[in-house]
Order: structure tokens, then sequence, then C-alpha cells
């Protein structure tokens, strides 16, 4: 069976009207990212939406919490957003978590796996790049992934990936994390150019 480690999923053209919310997103609280041993730099995030359970919690738990089992919501944030809220209620597939990712010049994203999380395992990490520029780095399996503003990647997250960010801009990726469905399996082989595994 061919393993993607990445695909390109397609161009989002709203985006620049995403982008344009980002003004007011950027002068919310965004929350340094806990796992401080996996980068150097500034690298933090803003949630959009979360596990139900953690509406009133704090910015933390709303971030990063896993549950496997959750029922999901949005968030005020991306309920005030119109673009973002769009784009999101629009995806053909089973949201979970949603956030905005912003890493900072000169910031890096050392290797690591996010275990589990990948199309073989039944969940898909997708990045939709806002803000980006040409001396971003983003490599998995050391493959360098060829991410521009306004594109949609899934990312096998599953495998090792490292991201630098060598420009003098912040690079600011809406990540959205959802089940595998049969629609999003057939877009990643096609965006990956695999040949998808026969069924049994």
């Amino acid at each position: 069976m061919t393993i993607c480690s990445f695909a390109l999923l397609g161009t989002v053209p709203e985006y620049l009207q995403m982008q344009q919310e980002l003004s007011l997103l950027l002068l919310q609280q965004w929350h340094a990212h806990v796992n401080k041993r996996d980068y150097q730099g500034g690298w933090d995030v803003l949630a959009l939406r979360c596990a139900t359970q953690h509406l009133n919690s704090h910015g933390i738990l709303q971030s990063f919490a896993i549950h496997p089992d959750a029922n999901w919501s949005n968030l005020p944030y991306l309920e005030h957003s119109p673009a973002l809220l769009h784009f999101v209620n629009t995806l053909p597939y089973q949201l979970k978590s949603v956030r905005l990712m912003r890493l900072h010049p000169g910031a890096e994203i050392n290797a690591h796996r996010d275990h589990g999380l990948s199309l073989e395992h039944g969940e898909a990490r997708l990045h939709l790049s806002l803000q980006t520029n040409e001396q971003l780095n983003f490599f998995v399996n050391e493959k360098r992934v060829p991410m521009r503003a306004g594109e949609l990647w899934y990312i096998n997250a599953d495998q090792v990936h490292r991201v630098e960010n060598k420009g003098a801009e912040p690079r600011i990726n809406l990540v959205l994390d959802c089940v595998v469905n049969d629609h999003l399996k057939e877009q990643i082989y096609a965006g990956c150019n695999a040949t998808p595994p026969k069924a049994d």
C-alpha cells in the first residue's frame, strides 16, 4: 500500500477574505504551544473549534486537548469570522479540532511525529496556508511540501515532520483535524499521485 506523506487537495478561492479576518484575530490572546521542547522561537495558536467539554475552559485546553470520542463545537472567534466559518461549514468532512497556528520569523519546529494522525489511522490533518513566505520550509519524511498561500494540503503527521521559518514574516496556517471519509481518501490519493489500495 502506498503511504502518502502529503497531498495537495486544492486551492481555496476565499482565502483572501480569510486573510482580511486575520487582522482582528491577531489582536486576540494567542497561546504558546505547550510542547516547549519541540521548537525554538515563537510558535503559538488560537483555537477556533474545540472539544465541547472545553468550551468555557482556558485557551490551552481548547487548543491542545485530545479527546478521541469528544463532541466538537465552534468557538466565538470562528463564529464571528464569516469567511472562515463558511469555509469550515462547507468542507465535506467530519471536523474535530480547528485552530490557527503561527510560526514566527526565525522559529523552528523540531522533527517529530504525531502518532496515529494519518489517513491510514482514519484521521487527517489539513493545513490551509493563510500567510507564508518563500523562506518557509515544511518537511514531511524529509520531502519539502511546496505549500503556497490559499492551498489546502493533507499532511501525514504520523511521519516525521519539521518546519523552519527563515523569512521575515510569520507563517499562519489554518489547521484542521478531521475524520477520514471516502471523499477525502480519494482526494488525498489523487493529490499525491498514488494508487489507492485495492479493497479485500
